[in-house]
């Protein structure tokens, strides 16, 4: 079931944390969007010497070609670049899959040459997490 709000989109899946990180890697790639980082939050606590939490993950991802026309209209809109798409567990153990979403990022900017743009990528980016929750 997907939860949107007017700052994310998430999915819940009954895939484990590994499966869904998986799962989101292959569905991105299938539409044309790399990850470019992969940012394990309890290595990087580890690393710091600090006790884990429930499994985190960002994954800092873009579409080359749609990254260039957003830095186009406005150079502004790099300070949102590159979309996250995180992988999570919560308390009750539920793997979740979710994105900030782009829509909220260009309306911060004030700048309506980049709606369409910014409701394609968020289309695109829900339809693979819902493909890779599935």
């Amino acid at each position: 079931m997907a939860e949107t709000t007017a700052t994310h989109y998430v999915v819940s899946t009954a895939k484990s944390v590994p499966e869904a990180l998986s799962a989101v890697e292959k569905s991105l790639a299938s539409r044309q969007f790399g990850v470019l980082w992969h940012l394990d939050i309890n290595e990087k606590l580890s690393e710091k010497g600090l006790s884990p939490v429930a499994p985190f993950h960002v994954l800092e991802v873009c579409s080359a070609p749609r990254a260039r026309q957003a830095l186009t209209t406005t150079q502004e809109v790099g300070y949102f670049l590159p979309c996250k798409v995180v992988v999570y567990q919560t308390d009750d153990h539920q793997t979740r899959i979710g994105l900030l979403r782009p829509r909220l990022m260009t309306d911060l900017l004030g700048d309506e040459r980049l709606r369409p743009l910014a409701e394609e990528v968020e289309g695109i980016l829900t339809a693979a997490i819902e493909e890779a929750a599935n």
